[in-house]
């Protein structure tokens, strides 16, 4: 049986900022580290089929993983982008009402933001508002600076050459199967019927990191969180979009509802919206959803012409709350809480997951050492 010190599962964009993390620590010198990646490449499911935006904290509640992670993360994320040359841009964002009786939630967002120490936030006016964004219809706006978009993919691959580089080994077509904690460490079996044993075993599986620590033998049950799946669909503007910003409406509660990104080539998509299924393969667009976006959107962009919306493609959120349930927190369970020694399970990484990786790779790599 082949011995690392330590496995990562899942090359998503989590799974590889903390094994840049782990491998990056003082402690890691001189030691084994390997991510096992299902895919036959890095970042094919929830890591790129988001919006890839890189938040700025604004809607967690205080002191929470995602609050503390995501405003931690965003200022990694940019010194990160800016030292290795990745495409990102600072474009900002309005959150709009386009309601009265929305203008206490926007009110909400505010203080909630302050709380998570984003002090940058401004309440606009709709002329201040229309003058930044002359297609926008809003009763009052809030402008985040901080928020902008970053290429995803280009990200994942920096962070796959630092673990590399210092060492590391991804292994793609690498699906686990199960594992078994024993007096000598971990032996984790893979799909293929091979064993390898590790001192040390991270699951960042994302979507299936619930199904995959059910199969972990001595793992008691009650730690493993029911998954759940809200897929999202987006709808790419056909022609030029109007716009320079982010504009999102005042949230829905699982999601942020149907908001408008720009990629770094300047092409507008909206979504994602929320469509609660039961399997995290159902990825398909679903095109009976248009009509309801058009309609979303017209009430921030009243000028979208009929046909100007393609489908584009969707993505699912790897949730561990349920419809008609308050979102849930990032649950990043390690030993302390489960038990079982050099075991971390990152569980419901959902939005912002890409904007906090960094910071979330920080805080693994503090916990296991």
């Amino acid at each position: 049986m082949d011995k690392v010190d330590g496995l990562v599962i899942g090359a998503g964009v989590v799974g590889l900022a903390v094994a840049r993390a782990l491998i990056q620590h003082p402690s890691a010198r001189g030691r084994e580290w390997m991510v096992l990646e299902a895919a036959d490449a890095i970042g094919t499911g929830t890591s790129s089929r988001n919006s890839e935006v890189i938040h700025a904290g604004i809607y967690y509640p205080q002191g929470s993983l995602k609050a503390q992670l995501c405003v931690q993360g965003r200022r990694q994320m940019y010194a990160y982008a800016q030292e290795r040359g990745i495409a990102h841009q600072r474009c900002g964002k309005l959150i709009v009402a386009t309601h009265a009786d929305q203008l206490p939630s926007l009110h909400a967002i505010l203080a909630k933001a302050k709380a998570n120490g984003v002090d940058d936030l401004s309440l606009l006016t709709p002329a201040q508002a229309q003058a930044m964004e002359p297609e926008l219809f809003c009763v009052a706006a809030l402008h985040s600076p901080s928020t902008g978009i970053v290429d995803s993919h280009a990200l994942m691959l920096s962070l796959q050459g630092d673990f590399e580089n210092s060492g590391g080994l991804v292994a793609l077509n690498s699906p686990v199967d199960a594992a078994v904690c024993t007096p000598e460490g971990w032996v984790v079996r893979m799909a293929d019927g091979t064993e390898l044993l590790a001192q040390t075993v991270v699951n960042a599986a994302g979507l299936t990191a619930p199904a995959l620590a059910a199969k972990f033998k001595g793992l008691a049950p009650h730690h493993v969180p029911k998954a759940y799946f809200a897929k999202g669909n987006y709808f790419t503007l056909s022609g030029q979009s109007p716009f320079s910003r982010l504009i999102y409406p005042v949230p829905q509660a699982a999601g942020l509802g149907v908001h408008l990104t720009l990629d770094l080539g300047g092409q507008a998509k909206f979504g994602p919206d929320v469509q609660w299924v039961d399997s995290p393969d159902d990825l398909a667009v679903s095109a009976e959803h248009e009509s309801a976006f058009y309609q979303e959107v017209r009430q921030y962009w009243p000028a979208l012409a009929d046909g100007s919306l393609q489908a584009g493609y969707a993505g699912i959120r790897p949730k561990i709350s349920g419809p008609n349930e308050e979102a849930a927190d990032f649950c990043i369970q390690g030993p302390a809480d489960h038990g079982m020694a050099g075991l971390m399970n990152l569980f419901g990484i959902e939005s912002p997951g890409l904007t906090s990786s960094l910071a979330i790779g920080a805080v693994v790599s503090q916990l296991l050492q």
